[in-house]
């Protein structure tokens, strides 16, 4: 509670800026008003609709591609019957969740790179044309949602991990009785097992649809994707700290916290009606 007091609710007074005239030598209360002018200057700006579309886009990628990878991870670690061996893979899996973007941005660059990357070397070697996986749009999408699932992957499976753990393992003793497979026990137990958890998850994942993280887009990108690598949170540091577009900044901010809180409630409501369950 202390923590969000402190740094979730008390920064919320600086929302204010976005409908001021700041000044930064003012501050925030001694800057004049300015109404509702930033909103206006924002929904006039081609690159913020070009912004917008391009959050929504690698988020939706993210969401359709990311968030089963640690149900299904989770699901094959709980099939496995050594210990040590699920202990390794496990840990092997957590593991790029500890790195930095910067690293794995440099990674990526060492990988991936259309000249001097391993991966492209060795399609050279094999007769291959090189693959532009950081300068054709596409390829450098698919490499983005990709590195994502790398680093996240993982550490996703813990908290499907734990929800596995309370499924009740006479429900599985009661299949194999039945005669019911692997594939079988997993379809009907597992997964209507840890079904709350999963609704839960990707209700938080929708109401975050329009935020996305500044450091993956920012790595990764180059000025020959542009157009699809420009996202909110970067368009918010050009304004806001290169330009010191401080109002216009903060505008776009809280119009993002809006949408996303839009995509949290409607998530949250279709998500009771049709399953009858939700975050409240």
């Amino acid at each position: 509670m202390l923590y969000f007091l402190v740094f979730k609710y008390i920064p919320m007074y600086g929302v204010t800026i976005a409908f001021k005239e700041f000044n930064m030598f003012k501050g925030v209360w001694s800057s004049p008003w300015a109404g509702v002018d930033a909103f206006r200057e924002i929904f006039q700006m081609k690159d913020f609709y070009k912004v917008l579309r391009n959050t929504l886009l690698l988020n939706l990628l993210d969401l359709i591609v990311s968030f089963p990878t640690p149900i299904i991870l989770a699901i094959l670690l709980n099939e496995i019957r050594l210990k040590w061996f699920k202990k390794s893979a496990q840990t092997i899996l957590y593991l790029p969740h500890f790195i930095s973007w910067v690293i794995i941005g440099g990674m990526v660059y060492q990988l991936l790179s259309t000249n001097t990357g391993l991966v492209n070397h060795l399609f050279k070697m094999a007769g291959m044309k090189a693959v532009p996986f950081l300068t054709d749009p596409l390829y450098w999408v698919t490499t983005y949602v990709g590195a994502g699932v790398w680093q996240n992957a993982g550490w996703g499976t813990i908290i499907y991990l734990a929800a596995l753990t309370g499924i009740n393992r006479e429900l599985y003793e009661a299949a194999e009785v039945d005669g019911a497979g692997r594939m079988r026990k997993i379809w009907n137990i597992t997964l209507p097992g840890i079904r709350p958890t999963i609704m839960i998850l990707l209700i938080i994942n929708i109401g975050n649809m329009a935020s996305i993280g500044f450091e993956r887009p920012f790595v990764l990108a180059n000025p020959l994707v542009t157009d699809y690598s420009d996202v909110i949170s970067t368009f918010v540091y050009k304004l806001g700290v290169q330009s010191a577009r401080f109002t216009i900044a903060t505008a776009i901010g809280l119009f993002q916290a809006v949408v996303g809180l839009i995509f949290l409630l409607s998530a949250n409501y279709i998500s009771k009606k049709v399953t009858g369950q939700g975050i409240w």
